[in-house]
């Protein structure tokens, strides 16, 4: 496997958790704001469009592999947003609470309120990759009525896990790792990326 690649993100969230998920493979995950690679744009209406358009992005930008994740918040009773929207539900500039406080503010008085995370992984080892090595992984849960938790980001402290009895931002950090879209789906790429030659 290779041992040093750009995370093609500037969330600090996503930087955490998909370097800690890499850390037992012995692979260095670079932000690619320390190497002073601006965000790409995210044109596309599916999560692997955009994950893939910020790959190479990334590896465009400093002749390094990159990884890249494209995820969001699907809510059924809303025909699937916030979806690729999710960090701008609210609209700019980007926060957590504001957009945990909109999708409370559509999902008011509805009484179906099942979710999932989905994300969308993708690895390429220089920006012209013909082979991008890509996977998706979903987290189902449901829209709790008021936020719970101080861990994770995003919509955590909202994701109710039925099984658990808990928001995902109620999980310690390696639990959630373990359960989440972005943990299998970074399961799933890891055991792809070490047959990479």
């Amino acid at each position: 496997m290779i041992k040093r690649i750009v995370l093609a993100s500037n969330n600090l969230g996503k930087v955490r958790e998909l370097a800690a998920m890499l850390e037992p493979y012995g692979v260095e995950v670079v932000p690619q704001s320390a190497l002073g690679v601006d965000a790409a744009e995210e044109p596309h209406l599916t999560f692997v469009e955009n994950a893939l358009t910020k790959a190479r992005h990334a590896a465009i930008a400093t002749g390094l592999p990159a990884i890249a994740d494209d995820s969001g918040l699907c809510v059924a009773a809303l025909n699937g947003a916030p979806g690729i929207l999710s960090a701008r539900f609210a609209g700019q500039p980007t926060d957590d609470e504001r957009n945990s406080l909109e999708l409370l503010r559509r999902l008011s008085g509805v009484a179906q309120r099942q979710a999932h995370y989905t994300c969308a992984l993708v690895a390429v080892r220089a920006a012209d990759d013909p082979e991008p090595l890509i996977v998706d992984a979903r987290w189902n849960g449901e829209i709790a009525l008021a936020p719970r938790g101080e861990g994770g980001f995003g919509y955590d402290p909202l994701f109710f896990v039925p099984e658990l009895g808990v928001t995902a931002a109620e999980l310690d950090g390696a639990h959630k790792n373990r359960i989440s879209h972005r943990g299998l789906a970074m399961a799933a790429l890891a055991a792809k990326m070490a047959e990479w030659r």
